[in-house]
């Protein structure tokens, strides 16, 4: 799996419409065959802060995503609404996507 993180710092005057901005890139995505999860967070420090978390079966995968149009036109859509150059973190792992954490079950009530 490919696992990627990425950070994005929107501005201000915008950070209340990002998800309504991303709302087709991000269920064009989800709908790629590749796709394992593409899932976004707003912070809670800072609400202009958005992290998406993604995942895509292999590198074929996020290669398609890449090329794909709507890839394009989510890049393009993006650029006029974030502040900085996004952060990221791109990384491979042997995992297939979310498993139970080990250390954290619910209570018994």
């Amino acid at each position: 799996m490919i696992f990627i993180a990425v950070r994005f710092t929107v501005r201000p005057d915008l950070a209340d419409q990002w998800l309504d901005l991303v709302a087709d890139f991000t269920a064009a995505t989800r709908a790629e065959p590749g796709n394992l999860f593409f899932d976004w967070s707003r912070g809670v420090d800072d609400p202009n802060v958005f992290t998406l978390l993604e995942g895509f079966a292999d590198d074929e995968a996020g290669a398609v995503h890449v090329a794909s149009d709507h890839f394009a036109a989510g890049l393009a859509a993006m650029a006029g609404a974030v502040a900085a150059t996004p952060e990221i973190i791109n990384v491979k792992t042997e995992q297939r996507g979310w498993g139970p954490m080990a250390e954290l079950a619910p209570a018994d009530v």
